[in-house]
């Protein structure tokens, strides 16, 4: 699976995503999310793209449900990844819209970026 998610502690999620990320695959993620905030209350995300390929291009991306109506029960996003994908995971962690911060670190700075989502 391209996407797994693994429970660092506290509110902390970790989301592993490898190769071509498939809509179903990130709907399903969403949905273990769905369910640990009504649990846990807010959540904070850790990214981490290894071996990154992007999105499946034919999926349609445009839904933005999740967002609305979970996005403020999202503290803290940072992203690790390839220098390359930055300015399209930014867009797409809707970063600038979001009120919870979103950040993006370089794959060699993996520790930082699990300090300052967990901080």
């Amino acid at each position: 699976m391209p996407i797994a998610v693994k429970h660092e502690g506290t509110n902390v999620f970790r989301l592993d995503v490898r190769g071509m990320l498939q809509h179903s695959e990130f709907q399903q993620c969403q949905a273990e999310l769905v369910n640990e905030m009504q649990r846990l209350g807010t959540v904070r995300l850790l990214f981490v793209l290894d071996d990154f390929q992007g999105w499946a291009p034919q999926d349609n991306w445009n839904d933005l449900s999740f967002y609305i109506d979970h996005g403020d029960a999202i503290e803290r996003i940072g992203i690790v990844g390839e220098e390359r994908w930055r300015d399209h995971a930014l867009m797409f962690a809707a970063a600038d819209l979001r009120k919870g911060a979103v950040h993006y670190f370089v794959r060699s700075a993996l520790p930082e970026a699990r300090a300052w989502v967990a901080e």
